[in-house]
C-alpha cells in the first residue's frame, strides 16, 4: 500500500515537487541521484523476492485463494506476471546463493543480474558468480549461464505421437494451431475436405476458404447436437429446505445420492451449482415432489455475454479461461435468479473454493464484486474494462475506440 511521505500532502504536491526538483539537478546531482536510486531498487528487489520466497515455501498464498506465488503478488501489489515470476524464483533460490543475494540486498550488483544466473548458481559457484556478477553485462551472465549449465545427464526416451498433441490458440491473429497422432491426422484431414467438397462454390471460392467454411460446418453440427448437460443422469434426492442457504433448519446429512449413499448440506449445493446432476426434490416425509435440474441453466446468449464481460475467472488475481463455469453469485433459487448481474465466470479451482474453502463472493457482477476470505481479507474484481465502456455507451471518436 502506497502511503504519503509527507503527512497532510497529496500525490499530486509531492509528484510536482519531486518534478520539478529532479529537473533542477545538475548533470551530476542527477547522476548521483540515479545512482543512489537504482542502489535502492536493488536493495528493494532483493528484499521483496526473499519474502516471495518465503511465501512459495510456505505457501502462504492460498490462505488468500491464489494458486500460486505469482498470482498472489500480481493481485496483491499490482505488478505483472513477469515481475512476480521473476522475483518469486529468485527468491526461491535465495538459500543456495547467499553470496549473491547478499550484494543484490546491499544494492551492489543489480537484480538483472542476480536473475541471470540464479538457475545455474549453486552454493559452489555462488561467490565466483557474483563476482562475475560484479564486471559484466547482464547478457554476458546469460551467455556464462548457458556455458555453465551442465549438460542433461539421460536423454529422456522420444515421446509417442499421441503425447505430442496439441491444439494452441492465438487470439491476438485468430489462428489455431494443432499436432496431431497420424491417424487422428487423416481422420481429420478426410472429415474436412469432404465436407468442403460439399460446400458450395461459384468456381472461384479458393480451397483454402472451403475447407475452412466445412471446418466451420463441423463445429456448429457438434454445437447443435450436444448439450451443456452431462448425458448420463444421477439422481440426488434432497428436503426442500437443505437447497434454501437461509433455512432456519439445520442439516447434517442433507441429501441422498442415488446408489452412493448420504451426502451433506455442503455436497448438494455444490451439485445444485454445478447443474450436472437432476435434483429430486422431497417432501417432509420423503416423498419425491418434484424431479428436475438442479438450477436453470443460463441460456447460451447470457454465457456469450459472460464471457465477453470476464474475460476470464472473477476471482482478484486469476486469468484462468480454459476451465471455467458460469457460477452463480447468489446460489440459484427465488433470490438468486439467472440474470447476468447474478452470474460470474469462475475457474474451477475459485468455483470450489467458493463453495467449501470459506470464502464469500457477494456484488452487482456487472459492476464490482465482492470476495472475502477466511482471514477477513477483502479484494473486489470489476468486469473487462472493454466491457464496461460498451456497457456504458461511451461514443465513438479519439476516446472511445476500442
Amino acid at each position: 500500500m502506497q502511503h504519503d511521505r509527507e503527512p497532510g500532502r497529496g500525490p499530486t504536491a509531492i509528484g510536482a515537487d519531486r518534478i520539478s526538483a529532479v529537473a533542477a539537478m545538475s548533470k551530476e546531482e542527477r547522476r548521483a541521484f540515479l545512482d543512489d536510486a537504482f542502489e535502492r531498487m536493488a536493495a528493494a528487489k532483493g528484499d521483496i523476492a526473499l519474502g516471495l520466497g518465503e511465501v512459495d515455501r510456505g505457501q502462504e498464498y492460498r490462505e488468500e485463494g491464489a494458486t500460486s506465488t505469482e498470482s498472489w503478488a500480481v493481485e496483491r501489489y499490482g505488478i505483472s506476471t513477469a515481475t512476480a515470476r521473476a522475483l518469486a524464483h529468485v527468491g526461491e533460490k535465495a538459500w543456495d546463493i547467499p553470496v549473491l543475494i547478499g550484494s543484490l540486498c546491499a544494492g551492489h550488483i543489480s537484480f538483472d543480474k542476480v536473475r541471470a544466473v540464479a538457475d545455474v548458481a549453486t552454493p559452489e559457484t555462488d561467490r565466483k558468480l557474483c563476482d562475475q556478477a560484479r564486471g559484466h553485462s547482464v547478457r554476458d551472465l546469460a551467455d556464462i549461464a548457458r556455458s555453465t549449465a551442465e549438460p542433461t545427464e539421460s536423454v529422456p526416451p522420444p515421446r509417442s505421437d499421441h503425447d505430442r498433441r496439441f491444439l494452441r490458440f492465438n487470439d491476438q491473429h485468430r489462428t489455431m494451431t494443432v499436432q496431431l497422432p497420424d491417424e487422428s491426422y487423416a481422420e481429420a484431414r478426410a472429415a474436412i475436405e469432404a465436407g468442403a467438397r460439399q460446400v458450395p462454390s461459384d468456381g472461384e471460392t479458393p480451397w483454402d476458404h472451403r475447407c475452412c467454411d466445412a471446418f466451420m460446418e463441423k463445429i456448429r453440427w457438434s454445437a447443435g447436437t450436444e448439450t451443456t448437460a452431462s448425458s448420463f443422469l444421477v439422481v440426488v434426492h434432497v428436503p426442500l429446505a437443505a437447497l434454501v442457504e437461509n433455512s432456519s433448519k439445520t442439516f447434517n446429512l442433507a441429501g441422498e445420492l442415488e446408489r452412493h449413499g448420504l451426502i451433506d448440506r455442503t455436497t448438494v449445493q455444490k451439485i445444485a451449482c454445478d447443474a450436472t446432476f437432476a435434483v429430486a426434490v422431497d417432501d417432509d416425509v420423503g416423498h419425491t415432489m418434484y424431479e428436475g435440474r438442479a438450477q436453470r441453466f443460463p441460456n447460451p446468449a447470457q454465457r456469450r455475454e459472460v464471457m465477453r464481460r470476464d474475460r476470464h475467472c472473477r476471482f482478484p488475481g486469476c486469468t484462468n479461461v480454459t476451465f471455467t463455469n458460469v457460477h452463480h453469485i447468489i446460489p440459484w433459487g427465488p433470490e438468486g435468479r439467472t440474470d447476468l448481474d447474478n452470474l460470474a465466470l469462475t475457474c474451477l479451482y475459485h468455483h470450489h473454493l467458493v463453495h467449501s474453502g470459506g470464502w464469500t463472493m457477494s456484488g452487482n457482477a456487472n459492476e464490482e464484486l465482492t470476495f472475502v476470505g477466511p482471514t477477513g481479507r477483502i479484494m473486489t474484481s470489476r468486469p473487462s474494462p472493454l466491457w464496461t465502456r460498451v456497457a456504458r455507451g461511451i461514443g465513438s471518436g479519439p476516446s472511445g475506440h476500442l
